[in-house]
């Protein structure tokens, strides 16, 4: 046996011993007056002035003991902070000390009692009374080592958060973060709305998806890949501004940027173009970190990103020849193109170069070559149709859309653009992707024929716009993996 397991065991034998002897292991009667953050602010605003009589009621998780015979020193913790806890048998008396000479690192405490300064001046609770509130039964790491191992952080994530003090202020920072952008779009009057997260078709977005079967309804259901249709529904109907933060799902791989599961936010905002949303996105970002990082300029691994000033904005076709180095006499001529391509290392399945268009293949050397250096905020713009079945052709260039795409350090953050409400145009569009399905394309929308109705009834010119919380919080938390931001990340099952 394992030595883990050995102390498990003792701890388990410990319990029954305790329960034997009339001990709760789980009870449910102390009731906390106080949080550990509640006296440290009280200390704060007292500049150490404290009534020598003020009673705390506190509880929270021992993380620390240091004994000394008939007394001991524990550092515990709850929610908002960690204090020390001052353990006297002539306080708690004979009983309460001996069931705390039972308890261990990892239980619940709780304890009443008052505040004082030891000699270095910490200020400390001396308890008055002590009670076992929750039994641990497997111990803690090594507090020195703490939880180092990616895999078992992501997998017990409990773990990682007892632990680990960073990584609890990484989650309340991403509880900020969504806090705040309903804050923002709240105060710009858009109304916050909820849309099915099971649909009869997958649309919204070119991805596979995951299909259940709902079986009252003798039906197969999709898991959403994007809310975008509904949303644009709820515009149809009369709701102006509406946005959702939502969870989609999206059936493919898994990476540092990628998670099966994911959060977005997605807005919509009537009688606006992709312009008016480009200036919306700069303010709402501006504002984020200033929330989040308490400055508009931070830095993400390693490099310094700058959100201050008005962000670079720039077209597809612009990045390609300044970035990745394509020659404009190239840009219709596919074969060309594709054998630029090819040298550069960017790399195409044989079907696929039989079924895309000069639109795909620019966007693809886009991906590879011009994406990857994209570190500073930048608005690329003017994407192909091909790419963009959900968007307003340009005006001026009605083989382009009214559409752009936010990337910052090197990876695409917000999509948004002007969106398309001539519901003959959305239905060529729809029939130009179902054709592709024949033509071996795996992941088209289908003809979503309530959605074209709705547009038949009349629709305002809107924009709309989605954005990545996932990898907003990365940016905004310097995390270096989408694992690292997600509370329970999806993993590949480990043998027992």
């Amino acid at each position: 046996m394992s030595q883990k397991n050995d102390v498990i065991e003792t701890r388990r034998e410990k319990n029954q011993l305790l329960t034997e002897s009339g001990v709760a292991l789980f009870p449910n009667d102390f009731k906390v007056t106080h949080t550990i953050g509640d006296i440290k602010q009280l200390l704060e605003n007292e500049s150490g002035e404290i009534e020598a009589d003020a009673s705390f009621s506190v509880a929270g998780r021992i993380m620390a003991v240091n004994r000394f015979g008939k007394s001991a020193f524990i550092r515990f913790r709850d929610r908002s902070g960690q204090l020390q806890a001052y353990i006297r048998t002539d306080k708690v008396g004979e009983d309460a000390y001996a069931l705390f000479k039972k308890m261990d690192i990892g239980d619940f405490a709780g304890m009443t009692g008052t505040l004082f300064q030891t000699k270095t001046g910490e200020w400390s609770l001396l308890a008055n009374s002590l009670k076992l509130v929750a039994k641990a039964t497997r111990p803690l790491p090594e507090k020195f080592h703490g939880l180092k191992d990616p895999e078992k952080r992501y997998r017990q994530r409990y773990l990682d958060l007892i632990m680990n003090a960073d990584v609890r202020e990484l989650f309340v920072k991403r509880s900020r973060l969504v806090q705040a952008i309903r804050m923002f779009l709240a105060d710009r009057d858009f109304l916050e709305v909820e849309t099915p997260m099971m649909q009869p078709l997958p649309g919204g977005a070119d991805a596979k998806p995951f299909k259940t079967y709902h079986n009252s309804l003798g039906m197969d259901l999709f898991l959403r890949i994007a809310p975008e249709l509904y949303l644009k529904r709820l515009v149809a109907g009369g709701f102006e501004r509406v946005f959702e933060i939502n969870r989609s799902f999206r059936n493919e791989g898994i990476s540092t940027q990628h998670n099966p599961e994911f959060t977005m936010l997605e807005f919509y905002q009537a009688y606006a173009t992709y312009e008016d949303l480009m200036n919306l996105t700069e303010a709402m970002f501006q504002s984020l970190a200033l929330n989040i990082t308490g400055a508009m300029d931070f830095e993400y691994q390693g490099e310094a990103i700058r959100f201050s000033g008005t962000w670079q904005r720039i077209t597809l076709l612009e990045s390609l020849e300044k970035i990745a180095g394509v020659d404009p006499a190239l840009f219709n001529q596919k074969q060309e193109l594709i054998n630029f391509a090819l040298e550069k290392g960017v790399s195409f399945g044989a079907r696929d170069m039989d079924t895309m268009g000069i639109g795909k293949i620019l966007t693809k050397i886009f991906d590879v070559l011009v994406e990857p250096e994209l570190i500073q905020p930048t608005f690329i713009t003017g994407y192909p149709v091909e790419v963009s079945p959900l968007s307003r052709r340009n005006r001026e260039n009605p083989d382009l859309t009214d559409r752009f795409e936010l990337f910052i350090a090197g990876r695409e953050i917000a999509n948004g653009f002007s969106e398309l409400n001539d519901p003959e145009d959305q239905k060529n569009r729809f029939l130009n992707q179902l054709e592709n399905k024949e033509a071996g394309d795996e992941t088209p929308q289908i003809i979503d024929e309530d959605y074209i109705r709705a547009l038949e009834y009349g629709m305002p010119p809107t924009a709309g716009e989605g954005i990545g919380i996932d990898r907003l919080a990365m940016l905004l938390t310097d995390s270096a993996s989408i694992r690292d931001v997600i509370l329970f990340p999806h993993m590949k099952p480990v043998e027992n």
